[in-house]
């Protein structure tokens, strides 16, 4: 006899859609009230009970409504979530099933080419836009900061996996670089700039040697162990880098020795070169520009290099190791140059970091800097560059934004993490365009061997 498949299993009338079996349905129920009731218990000590001071003394309060709403919403937001994450997965199922065959169009490439252009072009035009002030351009430049250091560690942990919790050392030697190299030898940003990166790259090789036979949970371990070296060292070796007291009076930057002053005795202004009113914004475009530059320019180096012999070695690397070195690929220098070149970048940030607050001190570079920059590149999307754009807008924008809510910023922060993760567990834009295409490669093969098959 044939066997009848379960109700689950058939398409109904509307459009071939699958109704839900009770078996899921039930566990569904049952998994919701498990988390509404876990939020409850959790909630019991946090909302249920508060002490109240009043003239009697401390006394308890029972606020059990609060409780009971917790439960709602977790057990609520739990079963909304299982039955449209399953109608989706019957989407996607039925979507695949009546597919075509897999084509060579690079249709979202090239979405995501033009979102970069549109992502340039809003960034090039938002100091000119109507609702542009001095805090928007602020805020907007701390993003820009976020956006290069997170396109810098894509270069490690994106593209040659390299898992790194200790970034922010590198951000810290550029920034303390420059103040010190502007303080004692009065060299300006333009000069200081390279040397700055110069000195971070230096670092990334010297934390590159110790951890070249390390992989995953340890080579982790020890990155962390190295960024709080460097904060320690900052800390505590104040002859030179002035302890927790930092280092303060930091040179501004110049418009090619054209500073931002109302005048200065002996030298030429900005406003005075271009015969402009004096005006404070001036600076303030200027350093919003000038990040922008610096994190095109690591954006464009980033997408080159993964092109060549170099970036296509730390993708092999990051797929796996062992098959890298039966290819040839030195895992040596690859790691090395992956480590350097992402310290490099985060020297030129925490350089124009530097000369943007004027002051600078080891607490600016804590280990929440790090998770914070490991989070936009994983939310992101490993790899994805517009990916680490969006995820930076989402962390470091919208709490930014959200600033004078100091009681529920960190709370959103993290709400927001874990939604992204719900929703989109590989990031934001995990899909990534292949360093090399074949499809037309092959295509032309195929034609070519027709053509000589069909030779008399």
């Amino acid at each position: 006899m044939m066997s009848v498949p379960p109700r689950s299993y058939l398409p109904s009338n509307n459009g071939g859609a699958r109704a839900l079996s009770p078996n899921f349905l039930t566990n569904t129920l049952k998994d919701s009230l498990a988390a509404g009731l876990l939020a409850a218990l959790l909630a019991l000590p946090m909302l249920g009970l508060r002490m109240v001071d009043s003239a009697q003394g401390l006394s308890l309060d029972y606020r059990f409504s609060w409780v009971g709403i917790a439960f709602a919403i977790v057990f609520v937001g739990r079963l909304v979530m299982s039955l449209v994450r399953k109608a989706l997965a019957q989407r996607s199922a039925q979507r695949h099933q009546a597919a075509p065959a897999p084509s060579t169009d690079s249709h979202p490439h090239r979405l995501r080419k033009i979102a970069g252009w549109v992502l340039v072009a809003a960034a090039l035009l938002l100091p000119w836009s109507p609702f542009a002030d001095r805090n928007l351009l602020d805020k907007a430049t701390l993003l820009l900061i976020y956006v290069m250091l997170g396109w810098g560690l894509n270069v490690v942990v994106g593209l040659a996996g390299l898992l790194d919790l200790g970034y922010v050392a590198f951000y810290a030697v550029g920034a303390y670089s420059y103040a010190l190299l502007s303080q004692t030898f009065g060299l300006s940003f333009w000069l200081c700039l390279p040397l700055a990166g110069a000195f971070a790259a230096s670092f990334g090789m010297l934390l590159g040697f110790p951890v070249l036979r390390l992989r995953g949970d340890y080579l982790a371990i020890v990155t962390l162990g190295f960024g709080e070296i460097v904060r320690v060292v900052l800390l505590n070796w104040q002859v030179v880098t002035g302890g927790p007291n930092g280092i303060s009076g930091i040179q501004r930057p110049s418009f090619f020795g054209l500073p931002f002053l109302a005048a200065v005795p002996g030298k030429t202004t900005f406003h005075e070169f271009f015969g402009l009113p004096f005006s404070p914004n001036h600076r303030i475009l200027f350093l919003y520009y000038l990040i922008l530059v610096l994190a095109l320019a690591t954006n464009l180096f980033t997408l080159r290099i993964r092109r060549l012999p170099i970036g296509r070695a730390w993708e092999a690397l990051r797929e796996d190791e062992t098959a890298c070195r039966s290819l040839g690929i030195d895992p040596t220098k690859t790691k090395l140059s992956a480590f350097a070149i992402g310290a490099m970048f985060a020297g030129f940030a925490g350089s124009f970091f530097a000369t943007r607050q004027g002051f600078i001190s080891p607490e600016s570079f804590s280990f929440l800097e790090s998770a914070i920059i490991l989070a936009i590149v994983v939310l992101g999307g490993m790899g994805s560059q517009i990916g680490i754009v969006l995820s930076a807008i989402l962390l470091v924008g919208l709490p930014e934004w959200f600033r004078d809510l100091q009681q529920y910023r960190m709370l959103a922060f993290g709400g927001a993490m874990v939604l992204i993760m719900l929703w989109r567990p590989r990031g934001l834009l995990s899909g990534r365009e292949p360093t090399v295409r074949l499809g037309r490669v092959a295509e032309s093969e195929g034609v070519i061997a027709a053509e000589e098959g069909s030779a008399p």
